[in-house]
């Protein structure tokens, strides 16, 4: 009978698990304390609170899917606070958020992907009536980030990247948003639409699921009339939901899953706060408004 290695002891390995678990905690929390000292052992100046504003959805996915995208920006920069505010249907609300703040600095970035009412209207105005010192971002898009993720989730719900030319002359994508009164909303989307277009190689068609035309079926009339009947619904929309899903179930052939947990999401929501931080107050507020 030949001894056990105590090397592959099972509670050798559980221990030798919890170890690196518990050495990974204190790493992780010495790494935050050291990034609030300089060189010298002074503190650092604090860093504004980054808010992440969704909108809020009556779906829990959304939720769900937005607190993990939230995990994803806290790992990619530990030390920073990152927090969360809706605007509507969903707690915690912005004001909770903002009151919790106190009177601290806060960037406030929302998770939205065009310009329209939320940003240029409702969250300056929440930020005003609080007592932080914020400034406010602009929207997500355009940004080839968020190509990049579209791109993405496209390939996992099956779009080949590489197809010849007789499939390409087929081939097209639906770009669906949500929808704005805004036009200014419907710009952005369509820029978007523009960039991916480019880093396909086929027709890209913006189409909304409400307020602005055209609908997601008139897009796919327009595109199967001009001979693209390989049409692919991507879905322009930060997380599950009710016109997510509703766009989805109109594809004729593959629809991609919302952007969601991408982690081009969370690099650019940073790459947002890192903007602002460089925007003085004033131009910060000019630039959400514009």
């Amino acid at each position: 009978m030949t001894a056990s290695n105590p090397l592959h002891d099972e509670s050798t390995t559980v221990h030798l698990d919890s170890t690196a678990h518990l050495m990974n905690r204190i790493s992780a929390r010495l790494a935050s304390r050291l990034s609030v000292l300089t060189l010298d052992g002074r503190r650092r100046p604090e860093a504004p609170a980054l808010v992440v504003v969704a909108h809020g959805s009556r779906d829990p996915r959304a939720l769900t899917t937005v607190s993990a995208l939230l995990d994803q920006v806290r790992a990619l920069r530990p030390g920073l606070p990152v927090h969360l505010g809706h605007i509507e249907l969903n707690e915690p609300l912005l004001p909770d958020t903002l009151a919790a703040l106190g009177d601290r600095e806060a960037i406030l970035v929302p998770l939205l992907l065009s310009r329209g009412y939320h940003i240029k209207r409702d969250i300056p105005e929440m930020a005003a009536e609080s007592s932080v010192r914020a400034r406010v971002a602009g929207a997500l898009g355009p940004h080839p980030l968020l190509v990049e993720a579209l791109t993405a989730r496209l390939v996992e719900a099956g779009w080949r990247t590489r197809m010849d030319e007789s499939t390409r002359r087929t081939s097209a994508v639906v770009l669906a948003a949500a929808g704005s009164r805004d036009p200014e909303s419907k710009l952005d989307t369509s820029r978007t639409a523009r960039l991916l277009a480019d880093r396909l190689g086929v027709p890209v068609v913006p189409a909304y699921a409400t307020t602005a035309a055209p609908t997601v079926p008139d897009a796919l009339a327009e595109l199967a009339a001009r001979g693209r009947t390989r049409v692919a619904v991507a879905s322009y929309f930060t997380a599950p939901g009710r016109f997510a899903t509703e766009c989805a179930q109109k594809a004729p052939w593959m629809a991609s899953a919302p952007l969601g947990t991408h982690p081009a999401m969370a690099r650019l929501l940073l790459h947002r706060y890192d903007q602002m931080l460089k925007t003085p107050a004033t131009a910060a507020l000019e630039l959400a408004t514009a």
